[in-house]
């Protein structure tokens, strides 16, 4: 087959060419050709192809995501923001945290251990790219059912994946969550999260700018793997028959990505790059358009001098290969050569494949032979826009009128306590010890808090203790029944359990998952739930860094429950002030902070006691929200509590359990007056939080509730070896333990 140029495309108008078998519409080809001119060349359809996927362009998603940037609150520890590999935030003492989360959902199914791992490592790189050196990671999962025989094979898999990667990474996991769902069965999503810490003026952007200066392709060689990932895969509905495109899946060297770290943390320390950018999705034709469209002139890139793993690999494949651990960097002439003895230190391939160039055009060449020559703005940032048509289902009045405040309650404190005992052990609320377990997650030596703790936490600063913390949250059952409530408390939750830990909130990132697009339901819950989001950061006063969304997350006709992932961030001055979950010291009083009302519409009640879903998710307040924080925040610094627990899934009862059985102490429970037992243990009122308070400061932190207009309510106090709810039933924590751990061990043995 003869070469594609660019002179060949001129003369050669009418050759046919497969842009719909590369994901194009019609009018997209034609807007390709608009752009340029005449046709494409095969080389420069791959690079249009990638970069106007949905995956890479957010072409259906833009014009509801601009509102992060329209409604975003002012005067915060923002440094960088939506635009750039990952957002930055400033959290003092001369120190910036940059953090995202990313999702490989669709290569995860496939491919479960090889999908998980290089979605960890895409966004450690991300990190990378700007300044940064990653120290931990979190990972936001979702299943399909946890009795269904797929998910004995995806779970593993992708934990494994993870495990595997971020182990020899020596990055601790800090935090996530694991949700199973029949809705998530042919489409689990693997989102992953990473922070990176660095100080101010080392934070770095992906610009190439200053003619002459050199584009160097470092890290792994060009392969293979991963081609058309983010077009095919992550751009599409699987159809109901499953995915058969196994080849699409990157493959990831956890040991080559390590040395990439630290070169590239190495080759910044010397100031060696004026501009520099991951290769993850779309690989080349990502960061060569990249880093060209955001720099002031044009870019020449000689393609045949990337170093291959195949040797037979078209143009089209180098540029479209998503191969994984690789890094392109801008370097002034006289900096190449340092920059290479660094990359030798470490057994890093370097090789300078082009430079930028006073133009204002993306020149590729192919041994001599040119085949592209593009606008680099058209092919990176000018990509479709499309107003998808939206409208609110048909079935969602049905479905919020029929409300699970009318399902049946247990009748007396035998069913109550057996009902407990079935919503503690349920796959969603059991004990994610035998997933966690197979993560490193104190390696560093600076981790202070992680799994099952409210939020993951690192000490960044070994001097001063200063620190940050992470929680990522997301309830695809609450947004399913209102999307706009749904994905504010999904932020609210996140934001409650970083501050329960005594972190101050400060920003998030998202990972947005949803069905097709091209489902006008579908678009109007991710217009819902952008909506929700960006009105909730606005009012907590909490901006939106960056972060990912993710489509097409569908089956046939059947669509995931719309699942917006929010992670917040937050810091600590101290981490010795940390709260911990655990109840663990007997004579701690407990006091239940917030109000709780009958708030029952996708409970976990209701999902295991009646498999139902229906009625109106809890309400949100989120100035409520914000005034629990400062509580939690203040009571921490002070130390006025010693422990401190969210209420979210499964209410009281759950953190109780989840606390009791951290710290290895019972506790004796009084309902409060205004309550039933019921409602007391069930219910999901959002804006509450359980706290252990030392006697001694008990009069200070009640006053200052008090003060605060926060309702406070004694409920008890951490004693003896059973759960005890006065007038109703106990529960040794020996029975207890072993229904919430014997769980998931048994459906994945």
């Amino acid at each position: 087959m003869s070469l594609d140029t660019v002179k060949n495309a001129t003369e050669t108008p009418d050759a046919s060419q497969p842009w719909k078998e590369l994901g194009l519409k019609e009018d997209e080809y034609a807007r390709i050709r608009e752009i340029l001119g005449r046709r494409p060349t095969g080389a420069e359809l791959a690079m249009y192809s990638v970069m106007w996927s949905e995956h890479c362009s957010y072409k259906s998603s833009k014009i509801h995501l601009k509102q992060f940037g329209e409604k975003a609150p002012e005067n915060t520890a923002m440094l960088v923001g939506i635009g750039e590999n990952a957002g930055v935030v400033d959290v003092g003492q001369g120190y910036a945290v940059t953090f995202k989360v990313e999702s490989h959902n669709h290569p995860s199914y496939i491919e479960p251990y090889q999908g998980a791992a290089t979605g960890i490592g895409g966004i450690v790189r991300d990190i990378l790219a700007m300044g940064a050196r990653p120290v931990a990671v979190v990972d936001p999962l979702r299943f399909g059912a946890a009795d269904h025989p797929d998910t004995k094979r995806v779970l593993p898999g992708v934990v494994a994946g993870i495990g595997g990667y971020g182990n020899c990474l020596g990055l601790p996991n800090i935090g996530g969550e694991v949700v199973f769902d029949a809705c998530y069965q042919g489409n689990p999503l693997v989102n992953a999260g990473c922070i990176g810490v660095m100080k101010h003026e080392d934070i770095h952007l992906a610009k190439a700018s200053g003619p002459g200066n050199k584009v160097i392709l470092y890290g792994a060689r060009t392969g293979g793997d991963g081609i058309g990932g983010v077009s095919v895969l992550a751009s599409e509905t699987f159809d109901s028959t499953g995915p058969a495109k196994r080849p699409a899946v990157q493959v990831g060297d956890p040991f080559q990505e390590k040395l990439l770290i630290e070169c590239t943390l190495e080759i910044f320390k010397a100031d060696l790059v004026s501009g520099i950018q991951d290769l993850g999705g779309a690989g080349l034709s990502c960061a060569t358009s990249e880093l060209a469209s955001a720099g002031s002139g044009g870019m020449r890139v000689e393609l045949d001098t990337v170093p291959l793993r195949d040797a037979t690999l078209s143009p089209e494949e180098i540029l479209m290969s998503e191969s994984q651990e690789r890094m392109c960097a801008i370097v002034e002439p006289a900096n190449v050569d340092a920059f290479m003895a660094i990359c030798e230190k470490w057994d890093v391939i370097a090789t300078v494949i082009g430079e930028v160039t006073d133009g204002e055009r993306l020149e590729i060449f192919w041994h001599g032979e040119q085949v592209v020559d593009v606008p680099p703005r058209s092919v990176a940032h000018e990509g479709p826009t499309y107003h998808r048509p939206y409208a609110r289902p048909e079935w969602q009045d049905a479905l919020q009128a029929d409300d699970a405040g009318k399902l049946p309650r247990p009748t007396t404190s035998e069913e109550l306590r057996a009902q407990v005992l079935a919503l503690v052990s349920s796959p969603n609320q059991a004990s994610k010890s035998w997933i966690t377990d197979q993560y490193d997650r104190f390696v560093q030596g600076n981790t202070v808090l992680s799994q099952p703790e409210d939020a993951g936490m690192v000490r960044i600063d070994e001097e001063t203790n200063l620190g940050v913390a992470m929680a990522t949250d997301g309830n695809g059952r609450f947004a399913k029944l209102d999307p706009y409530t749904g994905a504010q408390l999904a932020l609210a939750e996140a934001y409650r359990n970083v501050s329960a830990t005594g972190a101050k909130p400060l920003a998030i990132s998202d990972c947005l998952n949803f069905g097709s697009p091209e489902d006008p339901g579908v678009m109007w819950q991710f217009a819902e739930a952008c909506r929700g989001l960006a009105d909730g950061c606005l009012e907590l006063g909490t901006p939106v860094t960056g972060g990912n969304v993710s489509l097409y997350n569908q089956t046939g006709d059947t669509a995931i429950h719309p699942t917006p992932v929010v992670a917040v961030l937050g810091v600590i001055d101290d981490v010795n002030r940390r709260t911990p979950m655990a109840f663990a010291e007997a004579g701690q009083l407990l006091y239940l902070l917030g109000d709780t009302a009958g708030e029952f519409g996708g409970s976990a009640w209701s999902e295991v006691v009646h498999q139902h879903l229906g009625g109106m998710p809890p309400k949100v307040d989120l100035g409520r929200e914000k005034l629990l924080g400062e509580i939690l925040i203040s009571a921490s610094r002070d130390g006025m509590i010693d422990a401190a627990h969210d209420l979210s899934d499964g209410g009281v009862i759950q953190a109780l359990t989840e606390s009791c059985l951290r710290g290895g102490n019972g506790a004796r429970i009084v309902v409060p007056e205004a309550l039933d037992a019921f409602t007391f243990l069930f219910s999901e009122s959002a804006g509450r939080a359980i706290v252990a308070v030392p006697r001694s400061e008990e009069l200070r932190f009640t006053d200052m509730c008090g003060a605060r207009g926060l309702p406070a309510t004694r409920i008890g106090v951490v004693d003896g070896d059973e759960i005890e709810i006065q007038g109703e039933f106990t529960l040794p924590l020996a029975e207890l333990r072993q229904a919430h751990e014997a769980t998931i061990p048994a459906l994945l043995a």
